[in-house]
């Protein structure tokens, strides 16, 4: 085993340690952590697996190895895009409805406020 391929499987462990710790504290979130582990369990594979990124590459038709890392990495990046806009949107529309129904719920206080004060000043003329 090469010194690049000890420091590939420790470093994949060592960020599957930290992935799994932020899960603990509540700092990420499983549904977001499951994007990230996967992507840690692939490179753990290939570090263990030396020649793994050759065979899959002849296996897809791609000629140069790298290039099968540079496209499964921009791949991944824009599903995960993709699934973080739609994460933003359900918050964005969220918002605007709680920001509604605060806007809703002051104006009935101050309805409520301003119907308390018209018998205390009809008892105050008399």
């Amino acid at each position: 085993m090469g010194r690049i391929q000890i420091i590939a499987i420790c470093a994949s462990l060592l960020f599957l340690l930290i992935i799994a710790r932020l899960i603990v504290k509540g700092r990420l979130r499983e549904e977001y952590a499951i994007v990230w582990v996967v992507c840690t369990l692939v490179l753990l594979l290939f570090s263990f697996w030396r020649n793994g990124l050759e065979v899959v590459s002849r296996l897809m038709g791609i000629i140069a190895a790298p290039n099968l890392v540079f496209t499964g990495a921009i791949f991944a990046i824009l599903i995960y895009l993709l699934h973080l806009s739609m994460v933003v949107s359900g918050l964005q529309d969220q918002n605007k409805t709680l920001a509604q129904e605060i806007a809703l719920t002051r104006e009935k206080m101050k309805t409520m406020e301003h119907q308390k004060e018209i018998p205390r000043r009809e008892n105050d003329k008399a």
